[in-house]
């Protein structure tokens, strides 16, 4: 059972409080589940719409926040207009009594499920005992312990945690250079590390311009996008010309030596991407080839997202340093970094206080992500990740030949993504609007997703059901109909 808080609950506005919504205990019967009339009447259904979406408490809460909240929080919360209340499994509850089927889990953060017990209650012991300080404590031993027992391989048993994705892949980045001596890294078009000044410089995207101006030392190559490679080539017979220009693009591009490559396995952020076969095995040997260091960042690809507890294991990669967060402690902010004994003795890297963080596996984060791993670890999420996620992409293919505007659709596990397209096979993506009018129809009938962009990522919590699976397609399969026309009328 969820922990009940013992203080006060802190005073707010003065909103009604919603009706509890029928599912939000784990135990509650699927008979409590009945599904709105305007979708499958007389199916049990994850999701119930009691109001228009967003309901009136939630615009209600959203209009009070609105003049203290300072502008930039993300697309997704600002399209859906939501204020949220509770959620359990794949599914989130508003304030309004509304229940959904999360797609999003929080871009990727919600690996064992919104509402766990086992987070509450680890969290809630922790905090009545001790919140901060970097003093060894038990829960943080077993955390060590249990990561290096997980990863990729068993040299990387030493880790150093912090509190943001940024935070750990910029100390990666120091890592590699106080190890190598040298000063450039090798990222890629599309590649996400975080919004902070020391990586921005990696990101592959027009994010980062109006940032400038940024630390030297980042060099960018093409990613393994083949769906939009920039040489106009099949992955069937291109001969991985990217790795070979981005071996050109070192030569003419690197002026202090190359420390490291910085590569994800699975690019997140710019659509799920999944490389084709050989291409990460052919950027290690490209790090070997400069004597540079490989880091893999699965912040969003680890802790079995992918089907595998890290997103390299499915190309028999292993990083020199490979960084994580995220799903770690599903919720409360826990970053990482993994390596070996000879890399973490670098200096000054390794001097006391050099690499520590404020919040870095501090007593209620180390908590958190302990109890975390532990569910992943005994639930086997990642091999659950691999089996629904088989049948997640086997239905998602499914709407490829029913929709002329699904384009490309791939995935690892439950890491997976749709390009929507203007027609079938057109490389032009799907106008903004008509994406943002999917997210909309979707969100109307009880599906969260991420549609608002025409590379539609879908990362759900890692205990995502058949069952739930099957409704949120069927839901997509309904608006990617209606869309499909309205832009055909459109266009007429």
């Amino acid at each position: 059972m969820p922990v009940k808080p013992t203080h006060p609950a802190v005073s707010g506005p003065s909103v009604p409080p919603a009706d509890p919504p029928s599912s939000a205990a784990p135990a509650a019967s699927a008979d409590a589940l009945i599904p709105a009339e305007h979708l499958w009447p007389g199916r049990h259904s994850a999701v119930r719409i009691r109001t228009e979406i967003p309901g009136p408490r939630s615009r209600a809460l959203r209009a009070a926040e609105a003049p203290f909240l300072a502008p930039g929080t993300q697309a997704l919360s600002q399209l859906a207009g939501l204020a949220l209340q509770s959620g359990e499994g794949a599914r989130l509850h508003d304030v309004d009594g509304n229940t959904f089927i999360d797609w999003v889990a929080g871009i990727g953060v919600a690996s064992i499920g919104h509402g766990h017990p086992a987070l509450a209650q680890a969290l809630a012991a922790q905090a009545s005992q001790l919140t901060v300080g970097s003093f060894t404590t038990a829960p943080r031993v077993a955390l060590l312990e249990r990561l290096a027992a997980i990863a990729p391989h068993p040299r990387l048993h030493r880790t150093q945690l912090f509190s943001g994705g940024a935070e750990a892949v910029e100390s990666a980045l120091r890592l590699a250079r106080c190890y190598s001596g040298r000063g450039d890294v090798l990222g890629f078009w599309g590649g996400f590390h975080g919004k902070t000044a020391g990586v921005l410089g990696l990101m592959g995207s027009e994010f980062k311009q109006g940032l400038g101006p940024l630390p030297p030392g980042s060099i960018l190559a093409p990613y393994a996008d083949c769906a939009h490679c920039p040489f106009g080539l099949a992955p069937t017979s291109c001969g991985l010309r990217c790795v070979d220009f981005a071996e050109q693009t070192l030569r003419m591009q690197s002026s202090s030596g190359l420390a490291a490559i910085l590569v994800e396995p699975v690019q997140g952020t710019a659509g799920n991407i999944v490389p084709p076969p050989g291409w990460l095995p052919a950027i290690a040997d490209l790090a070997r080839r400069h004597r540079a260091l490989l880091i893999v960042d699965e912040m969003i690809s680890g802790l079995g997202r992918t089907g595998r507890m890290w997103g390299q294991q499915h190309e028999g990669v292993v990083g020199d340093i490979v960084t994580f967060g995220k799903g770690v402690a599903a919720g409360f902010p826990v970053s990482g970094l993994l390596s070996s004994d000879e890399i973490v003795a670098a200096k000054p890297w390794s001097q006391p206080s050099f690499s520590s963080s404020s919040f870095g596996g501090f007593p209620l984060a180390a908590a958190a992500a302990n109890a975390v791993t532990q569910v992943i670890v005994e639930e086997r999420l990642d091999e659950r990740a691999a089996q629904v996620g088989a049948s997640f992409l086997r239905q998602l293919s499914g709407l490829a030949s029913k929709h002329a505007i699904v384009g490309a659709v791939r995935g690892r596990g439950l890491l997976l993504a749709i390009d929507l397209v203007a027609e079938r096979g057109s490389p032009t993506p799907l106008a903004k609007s008509l994406c943002e009018e999917i997210f909309q129809r979707c969100l109307q009938r009880g599906l969260l997703t991420m549609a608002y962009s025409p590379r539609l990522r879908i990362n759900p919590p890692l205990c995502i059901t058949e069952a739930e699976v099957a409704e949120g397609v069927a839901i997509l399969d309904t608006v990617l109909g209606e869309v499909s026309r309205l832009g055909s009328r459109q266009a007429g």
